[in-house]
């Protein structure tokens, strides 16, 4: 067969490939899918009662601070307690040499005796001039000498007894005793030491540890600031709520404090004042000097909106705003205004209100504009309170927040 005869079929044939290849093209394209929407989780905003505590660095103080001092003069014989240890109010510290103030002691208490055996002859004395002068057998002079007499025997008795109590209280300072229950440090001094009284050096120091000051600053501008959302009425009063004290070691400590008081005068050298928190110390592991932090609540923000960390967004001009999803299901972006944080969450003061829908997770894949599958993040499962870490807002207890 000639080529010129299968001319006809070869055009045939190339006519239906034409045909299968714009058929096959045009399938590709209608079973091309659309764009889904990108899938983000959010959080739904609601309003809730919030704590707000303040966490201020402090020291830790001893509740009582005696020092111990002679109050005489005297070598000291023998030290009685171990450094270190636990001791007594009343409790035997020192023993000087008192030789000379036992001597002092026995020549005030005989001369008491001496001024007593007196007191007895003139009051014999006086009772028989005064019945014989009833008979005239002594003159009245002579009455008027005897009850004289008398009257000084009694004042020189009491002159005995005040010399013997003093001699008696000076003997007594021989053996130095401890003027407060506590823990007692080192000793300044060892056996065969003089010591005076008055002295400037301490021979110990007793501090009672249970319970212990923490001694605090807080910013006067802080004070102000706190003052003026409780008349906005932003914040209510807390009331007194227990101090939560954390260690060197950032773990918290098992006692909770009290707020004792707040100092009305600033330091002018640092614009701050004082707090003290009396905090219990039963195993002592407080001791003075210790720097902590306490979280001092300051009062109770009423329908505070929290939002998640991963959710708010900053850029380098140092605004803040967050992504939500508006009701139409797409992605807005909102300037907002947070002031603090507690736990993990930004404290909104504006820009966001309950029933928002905050973009907290999927937020590489968004843009403004966009309509997105938007998911609930889960609630966390609930945990047994440890103690370590604030309470959570709902609760509306105390809740760890920064400036």
């Amino acid at each position: 067969m000639s080529p010129i005869k299968n001319l006809p079929h070869c055009a045939t044939f190339a006519v239906m490939l034409a045909a299968v290849a714009i058929s096959g093209c045009g399938n590709k394209e209608a079973a091309a899918p659309a764009p889904s929407a990108p899938a983000v989780t959010v959080v739904t905003l609601k309003a809730q009662e919030v704590s707000l505590t303040r966490e201020l660095p402090g020291r830790t103080n001893a509740f009582l601070v005696a020092e111990v001092r002679p109050q005489v003069n005297g070598i000291i014989k023998k030290r009685l307690f171990t450094e270190g240890a636990q001791v007594k109010a009343g409790q035997p510290l020192y023993q000087l040499d008192d030789a000379i103030y036992q001597a002092n002691y026995a020549s005030a208490k005989a001369a008491l005796a001496r001024a007593q055996a007196t007191l007895k002859s003139a009051e014999l004395n006086a009772t028989r001039t005064a019945e014989l002068v009833k008979i005239d057998a002594v003159s009245r002079q002579d009455n008027e000498n005897a009850e004289a007499a008398l009257s000084q025997s009694k004042a020189d008795v009491a002159a005995a007894q005040a010399a013997l109590q003093s001699n008696s209280v000076t003997l007594g300072y021989a053996q130095i005793t401890s003027p407060i229950t506590g823990r007692i440090g080192k000793s300044s001094v060892t056996q065969g030491a003089l010591v005076t009284a008055n002295q400037a050096a301490a021979l110990a120091t007793v501090q009672q540890l249970n319970p212990v000051y923490i001694d605090l600053t807080q910013s006067s501008s802080e004070l102000l600031q706190l003052r003026k959302e409780l008349a906005a009425g932003r914040l209510t009063q807390s009331g007194n709520l227990p101090v939560q004290i954390v260690l060197e070691d950032g773990s918290r400590y098992q006692h909770d404090g009290k707020l004792a008081f707040a100092d009305v005068t600033v330091d002018p050298g640092t614009g701050s004042f004082a707090l003290r928190v009396t905090v219990p110390n039963p195993d002592n592991i407080l001791m003075p000097g210790m720097y902590v932090r306490a979280l001092i609540g300051n009062g109770v923000r009423q329908n505070a909106i929290l939002v998640p960390q991963q959710g708010i967004a900053r850029d380098p001009k140092g605004n803040t705003s967050a992504m939500v999803v508006d009701k139409d299901g797409k992605v807005a972006l909102r300037p907002v205004s947070v002031s603090r944080t507690i736990g993990d969450k930004w404290l909104v003061e504006d820009g966001l209100a309950a029933g928002d829908r905050v973009i907290v997770a999927g937020l590489q894949k968004i843009k403004p504009g966009i309509p997105v599958t938007a998911t609930e993040e889960a609630a966390p499962a609930a945990q047994p309170a440890s103690g370590t870490a604030a309470a959570t807002p709902a609760q509306s207890a105390p809740a760890t927040s920064k400036p």
